[in-house]
């Protein structure tokens, strides 16, 4: 039962790490595959097809809440009716949940935002013909963190001022005086460092991760198939467990919009709460 035929493995090349170099004569950028508008403005507004699935995605986002939303009944139906689901899941079980009542609704719109963002970005990884969620690269999982980070920021300051939110932050009370030394630098590095780099780095791994194993379960499919002899057979387990996995990232898809909405409310509430920690 020799094998007949080539599988390619997937390459993710110039889609998660777009880039080029200036041509040394015109300034212009050289070496960006895939990109549209390449020409204009030397490359300045250039797009891939990962940037044209995020605009997508929050354009459809924005549409989905302007439907919903512009004449809104007493008694919701229809596209009200999920959207008000979607937001009344985000203001209990998130915001509330963490914040209390006060402080969940005033920061309820960030926490809204970045949980609705995640998810619609997080969706064409199943989606047909999309494939691949814009989360996967790591640009927009970084806006995301910066304003979670900025809101944790704004909410201690806001409380306590710079100079007490920052020395409660940092400065554990009733510590040998010697010990500051070590202690305060690798508080420094965990709440101000490590917490937006996790953020960031846990949401893109996952998606990236789910992207890369669908791609090798769906090709895998295709080589077998085509094989016609034994081997063929096997398409069937490597579909049936790409099926399975789709079903898996479907619920990663959600559990991913959850916990960057859930930790963004946590360091909140740390915030908030810096000097009785």
């Amino acid at each position: 039962m020799a094998l007949e035929g080539e599988f390619h493995t997937p390459n993710l090349g110039h889609e998660f790490f777009p880039g080029g170099d200036k041509s040394p004569t015109d300034g212009n950028i050289v070496g960006r595959e895939g990109l549209w508008l390449n020409d204009f403005a030397g490359g300045l507004f250039a797009v891939d097809r990962l940037m044209l699935i995020r605009l997508l995605m929050i354009v459809i986002l924005a549409l989905f809440f302007y439907v919903a939303m512009r004449r809104p009944k007493l008694i919701p139906r229809g596209v009200q009716n999920v959207a008000e689901i979607g937001l009344d899941f985000v203001r209990v079980n998130v915001a509330e949940e963490i914040l209390g009542k006060k402080e969940g609704r005033r920061f309820l719109p960030v926490i809204t935002t970045i949980f609705f963002v995640v998810l619609i970005g997080n969706l064409p990884s199943v989606i047909p013909f999309l494939n691949v969620s814009p989360n996967a690269r790591i640009g927009m999982p970084i806006i995301l963190a910066a304003v979670a980070y900025i809101a944790m920021i704004y909410a201690g300051v806001k409380r306590y001022g710079f100079g007490k939110f920052m020395k409660s932050s940092l400065v554990i009370p009733n510590l040998p005086p010697a010990l500051h030394i070590l202690v305060v630098p690798i508080e420094f590095f965990s709440t101000f460092i490590l917490r937006p780099v996790t953020l960031t780095i846990r949401l893109m791994a996952n998606m990236l991760a789910g992207h890369i194993i669908l791609v090798l379960l769906f090709s895998a499919t295709n080589f077998f198939f085509w094989q016609m002899n034994g081997w063929t057979v096997l398409s069937l387990g490597t579909l049936a467990a790409g099926l399975a996995f789709m079903l898996f990232e479907m619920l990663i898809i959600f559990l991913q919009a959850y916990i960057f909405s859930l930790l963004t409310a946590v360091y909140i509430e740390l915030s908030l709460h810096a000097d009785e920690h």
